[in-house]
C-alpha cells in the first residue's frame, strides 16, 4: 500500500553502516547505507506477529460468523442487517489484504512482491478500509432515521442495496488516484544485508510517486477529510441526536406504569451505552494513524524522530486501526440479541449434525430402547428435516424478530405512545 497506509519508509531505517559502493557503476563514490533485512530483533518481531495474528483471528472468525448468520436466517434480512453484512464483508477484506501485508511491511525491509501486486494490494486495502468506514456512517444514518424520525417511511431493502453500491463506488473513486500513483521503485542509497555472509541485495519499495510533494499533501488531506473527519463528525452528531431523542422521550412516559417505564428506560440505557462505545472506539482506533500520516506529510521532523515513528509507532497505529475491524462484529453483532441467538442456533446446528448418529449408536446397543421408543427415533426428522429448521425456528415463534436498530425505534415509539 502507499506510504499513507504502510509504516515502513526506507528513508528512515536504522543505519547499519555506510560506505562507498563500487558496485553502482553510475556513481562509484555514492554513499550507500546498508540495512538489515529484518527490521527488528526476534523478540520484538514476535510481539508484532502475535499481536497482528490475534486481531486477524478475531476479524476472520467474528465477521465470518456475522455473514453466516445474516445470510442463513431469512428473518434477519433487514436493512440494518444488510448494512452490518456489508460491514462484515469490508472488514474481512481488511483482515485478508491489510493485516498480513502491513505486518510483513513492518518487520522486513523493502517490498517483496512485484509491481502488479503493489497496485492491486494498495487499491484493495484502501477500498476495504474506505468501505468499512462509509458503512459505519450508513448504519448511523439508518438508526438516526428510525429513532429521531420514527414515523417517516423506513429505508427499503432495495434502497439499502443501492446505498451499498454507492459505498463501494465511492471507495473505488477515492482510492483510484493512489493506485495510479503507486509504483515499485529501487532505493538508490540503500541496500539490504542478507544473512551473515555479507551478501547484499537491492531494496525495492512500493510507494506513491507524485509529480509534486504538494499534490501528495493535498491528496492526504482529502483522504483525511473523507475517510476520517467527515465520517467521524456525522457519526458523533447523529448518535448524539439519537441519545438526546431517547432521553427526551423518557420524560413523556412519567405517567405510565412503573414497570413498563423501567423496561423502556433499561433498553434506552443499553442503546445509548452502545452508541457511545461505537463513537469512542471509532475515534480512538483511527486517530493515532491519521495523526501520524498528517505529521509525515506536513511536519518537519528530525531523522531520529522519523525513524522511531516509522519503525515502532506506525506498526502500533496500524494495529489499533485494524482492531476496529475486529471489534465491529462484537459491537454490531454479538451485543445484539438477535445475532447472539443466531450464533447459538448456528452452534446447535453444528451439534445437531452429529447428534442423530450418536443417538443411533446408543440405541443400537439397547434393543429395548429401540423397540419402545420408535417415536423418538423419528423425532429429529420431524422436528428438524435436513437440519435446517433450527435456523428458522425462531422466526416461526417470533416472526417479527428485529435488529437492535429496530429495537431502538420500538423503544422510541412505545415512549411516545
Amino acid at each position: 500500500m502507499s506510504k499513507k497506509w504502510d509504516s515502513n519508509s526506507s528513508e528512515n531505517w536504522s543505519h547499519a553502516w555506510s560506505s562507498s559502493d563500487p558496485q553502482h557503476h553510475w556513481d562509484s563514490s555514492i554513499n550507500i547505507t546498508y540495512v538489515n533485512y529484518y527490521l527488528h530483533q526476534p523478540q520484538v518481531a514476535a510481539i508484532f506477529i502475535s499481536s497482528y495474528f490475534l486481531i486477524f483471528l478475531l476479524c476472520m472468525v467474528g465477521n465470518t460468523v456475522v455473514c453466516f448468520i445474516v445470510i442463513r436466517n431469512k428473518h434477519m434480512h433487514t436493512v440494518t442487517n444488510f448494512f452490518i453484512l456489508n460491514l462484515a464483508i469490508s472488514d474481512l477484506l481488511v483482515g485478508i489484504f491489510c493485516m498480513p501485508i502491513t505486518l510483513l511491511d513492518n518487520i522486513i525491509a523493502g517490498w517483496p512482491f512485484g509491481s502488479s501486486m503493489c497496485k492491486i494490494s494498495g487499491l484493495v486495502q484502501g477500498i476495504s478500509v474506505s468501505a468499512s468506514v462509509f458503512t459505519l456512517v450508513a448504519i448511523a444514518v439508518d438508526r438516526f432515521r428510525c429513532v429521531v424520525y420514527p414515523f417517516k417511511p423506513k429505508l427499503t431493502v432495495k434502497t439499502a442495496f443501492v446505498t451499498i453500491m454507492i459505498i463501494w463506488g465511492l471507495a473505488v473513486t477515492i482510492m483510484s488516484p493512489s493506485a495510479i500513483m503507486l509504483h515499485v521503485q529501487e532505493e538508490k542509497y540503500y541496500r539490504v544485508r542478507l544473512g551473515f555472509d555479507n551478501k547484499t541485495s537491492t531494496v525495492y519499495w512500493c510507494r506513491e510517486d507524485w509529480p509534486k510533494q504538494e499534490m501528495r499533501r493535498i491528496y492526504t488531506t482529502v483522504l483525511f477529510a473523507t475517510i476520517y473527519l467527515a465520517p467521524l463528525s456525522l457519526i458523533v452528531a447523529m448518535y448524539a441526536r439519537i441519545g438526546a431523542s431517547l432521553f427526551k422521550t423518557s420524560a413523556h412516559c412519567m405517567g405510565k406504569q412503573r414497570q413498563e417505564q423501567w423496561h423502556v428506560s433499561k433498553k434506552k440505557q443499553k442503546v445509548i451505552k452502545m452508541l457511545l462505545t461505537v463513537a469512542l472506539l471509532f475515534i480512538l482506533s483511527w486517530l493515532p494513524l491519521w495523526t501520524l500520516m498528517m505529521l509525515s506529510d506536513y511536519a518537519d521532523l528530525s531523522p531520529n524522530k522519523l525513524r522511531v515513528i516509522n519503525i515502532y509507532i506506525y506498526p502500533f497505529a496500524h494495529w489499533l486501526a485494524f482492531c476496529n475491524s475486529s471489534i465491529n462484529p462484537i459491537i454490531y453483532g454479538f451485543f445484539n440479541e438477535n445475532f447472539r441467538s443466531g450464533f447459538q442456533d448456528a452452534f446447535h446446528v453444528c451439534q445437531k449434525k452429529t447428534k442423530p448418529q450418536e443417538t443411533y449408536v446408543l440405541r443400537a446397543k439397547n434393543n429395548m430402547v429401540l423397540n419402545t421408543s420408535g417415536l423418538l427415533v423419528q423425532e429429529p426428522a420431524s422436528q428438524n428435516p435436513g437440519g435446517e429448521h433450527l435456523m428458522s425456528g425462531k422466526s416461526d415463534e417470533n416472526p417479527t424478530q428485529e435488529s437492535l436498530m429496530e429495537e431502538m425505534g420500538e423503544a422510541t415509539n412505545s415512549s411516545a405512545a
